[in-house]
């Protein structure tokens, strides 16, 4: 990973990890749908103009059941679980639970092949649990009122990428700029379905306004081009390792801009998860180190 690919990494995991807030300061004025619609109805309109530059096709025709089933699980339905957390969750607690995704994935993948989890994933998932347990049993977020139904659904968001990913095994092929484009109309589709029962609580300000800009545009627009881009240059695995960094950018963000604190609790939690999370997908920065040495020669 050269200097300007791991310039875009960091990048993608600072927007994304910036998502957090941005959900954070809107979600409870605004509610989870109206949220969410604005995300990807922004998000689609700047992807069609990229497209429309690029000369990109987006063949709905032929692929329209595809963006539906992937738009559901990828992004309409852990949006609006995010957003529905994001009422009482701070940023940097559903940014953590948020890193749980890829071990949704494994226990699902183990389920729908009918092997056994191999022990270095099954410690992985052990860890990561009790991360999870750690960051949100001394948190003073979890005394909130719902906090039990939002930590639920903040979980449930991470396994429906876990759902997106075993999908997306046996999906048929389509170019990646293509997925992004077509998943986000048809999940501002699927999301106006639930547009009556959660409506807007409050008037949005000028500073909701632009966290609603930044979550469709940045968040979901320029960082699937930013993303699309690392798997081009550097491959699926080193572009995953975002996972671990996500986490980082949301406590960051979320003690800078709205004072959440830092206890030893998240640190400790964080970390067990982003370890567990390591085990589970078999991140292992030594192997990625030779294996980019021997690509070279």
């Amino acid at each position: 990973m050269n200097t300007a690919n791991l310039l875009r990494l960091f990048s993608l995991a600072a927007i994304w990890g910036g998502s957090f807030l941005f959900m954070r300061i809107a979600a409870p004025v605004l509610g989870p749908a109206v949220l969410i619609e604005f995300r990807v109805l922004l998000a689609a309109l700047f992807l069609a103009l990229v497209g429309l530059v690029l000369k990109k096709r987006l063949q709905l025709g032929a692929h329209w059941k595809h963006y539906f089933i992937l738009g559901f699980f990828n992004s309409a339905l852990p949006f609006l679980l995010f957003a529905f957390a994001a009422r009482t969750l701070s940023a940097s607690v559903l940014s953590v639970l948020n890193a749980t995704a890829p071990m949704w994935s494994a226990l699902l993948g183990a389920a729908w092949t009918r092997q056994a989890i191999a022990p270095r994933t099954l410690l992985g998932l052990v860890l990561g649990t009790v991360g999870v347990a750690l960051l949100v049993g001394f948190d003073h977020v979890a005394s909130r009122d719902g906090a039990g139904i939002a930590i639920g659904a903040a979980l449930a968001a991470a396994l429906s990428y876990g759902v997106a990913s075993l999908y997306a095994r046996s999906a048929p092929s389509v170019d990646a700029f293509a997925n992004a484009h077509g998943t986000m109309w048809t999940s501002a589709i699927m999301v106006l379905s639930v547009l009556p029962f959660f409506p807007a609580s409050g008037s949005p300000t000028l500073g909701i306004g632009a966290a609603v800009l930044a979550l469709g545009v940045l968040c979901s627009g320029i960082a699937y081009l930013l993303y699309f881009r690392l798997i081009e240059e550097v491959g699926t695995t080193s572009a995953l390792t975002v996972t671990f960094l996500n986490p980082l950018f949301g406590i960051l963000w979320g003690t800078l801009f709205l004072g959440e604190i830092i206890g030893w609790y998240t640190v400790a939690g964080s970390a067990i998860v982003l370890v567990g999370t390591a085990l589970v997908t078999g991140f292992s920065p030594r192997w990625d180190r030779a294996a980019a040495g021997a690509a070279a020669k």
